[in-house]
């Protein structure tokens, strides 16, 4: 059988052909009961529209690029689930590419994107370049980083208070009654790792206490691992430590309870970042900062939403405030409660 065209449709529903086309263009003007009557007549005949024909006619592929790493942490496939849901719900979908965190890898990636002809860029967990930025600004496709920000006043950025975060943990640690405070670090380069750090490194001196050791983890699991052994495998250990996110966090109970003996918090008090999933589960009781996904992912939509029309042109830094949450991990203040 041949390819059914919109012109058959047309003339099955007894419409135009604009008003087929109409009906398949989201957000498009089209009244109910002809909107009813085009679909039936597609489904009775096997008609599908050709969205790539129609990004030609119009400019548009309707299809966002998202260029993300570090997969193996659990909180970016729950925010990419969220982030897909709420572009298909405006009409766009995902196309998803890996990237490392050098600008050479990144801009690699962004050239394979721009070949599909997407209409906008999400860069999640990766920096991008000055020349990158100028070329995308220049072909007109915007750009929005998903929980990472970088100093470019041309780039929209959407994060939790990374700062606030951190001076948190260190407020609940001091409170605990801790005095050998230390903290594993995420890839020294993310906006991430910087800003908790620096409220984590505020909330200390504030109280008039220093940091006892310091690790790198590289928010990956076996250098986090690596970094706890270093870290706590010495007589005089930390008492406490904050772990730059969660699936680091993971690693480092799983190296203090099964290969040190040592118990938690009883021990050794351990926080994370992010609250994902597997923070809440019996066997981890992660005590964290949660990352607010949900808002995080409207304010990227929006903003990049408002940037494709055009409504707001100027590129704006969003930080949103995320909760402390308190669960078993971590020694609790007399005066704190869940």
């Amino acid at each position: 059988m041949g390819k059914v065209t919109s012109v058959e449709v047309a003339e099955r529903a007894g419409v135009s052909r604009s008003a087929v086309s109409r009906v398949f263009t989201p957000g498009a003007s089209v009244s109910k009961s002809t909107a009813e009557k085009v679909r039936k007549a597609a489904a009775q005949l096997g008609y599908r529209p050709n969205v790539l024909a129609r990004s030609l006619i119009t400019g548009r592929s309707r299809i966002i690029g998202l260029v993300v790493a570090y997969l193996e942490n659990q909180f970016y496939p729950e925010a990419i689930e969220r982030l897909s849901k709420a572009l298909q719900a405006e009409g766009y979908h995902v196309l998803v590419f890996m990237a490392s965190n050098d600008h050479a890898a990144t801009q690699t990636v962004i050239d394979e994107l721009l070949d599909y002809q997407v209409d906008a860029i999400i860069a999640a967990s990766v920096g991008l370049s000055s020349d990158l930025t100028k070329r995308c600004e220049g072909l007109g496709i915007p750009i929005v980083l998903f929980n990472r920000h970088q100093y470019d006043e041309r780039l929209t950025s959407v994060t939790s208070d990374n700062v606030a975060g951190g001076r948190k943990l260190a407020e609940f640690l001091i409170a605990g009654g801790h005095k050998r405070i230390a903290h594993i670090a995420g890839w020294e380069d993310a906006s991430t790792q910087i800003d908790r750090e620096a409220g984590f490194m505020a909330g200390l001196k504030e109280a008039g206490v220093s940091l006892f050791a310091r690790g790198i983890g590289n928010f990956n699991f076996e250098t986090a691992q690596n970094a706890a052994r270093q870290m706590f495998g010495t007589q005089e250990r930390p008492d406490a430590v904050f772990v730059a996110n969660d699936h680091m966090a993971f690693a480092v109970m799983d190296v203090l309870r099964f290969e040190l003996g040592l118990r938690v918090p009883e021990d050794v008090s351990v926080v994370g970042y992010d609250d994902v999933t597997l923070s809440h589960w019996p066997s981890y009781d992660l005590t964290t900062v949660r990352q607010p996904a949900n808002r995080m992912v409207a304010a990227t939509v929006e903003a990049l939403l408002a940037r494709l029309s055009e409504e707001d042109e100027a590129p704006r830094r969003i930080t949103l405030d995320g909760p402390l949450i308190i669960r078993g991990s971590a020694r609790k203040p007399e005066s704190s409660t869940p």
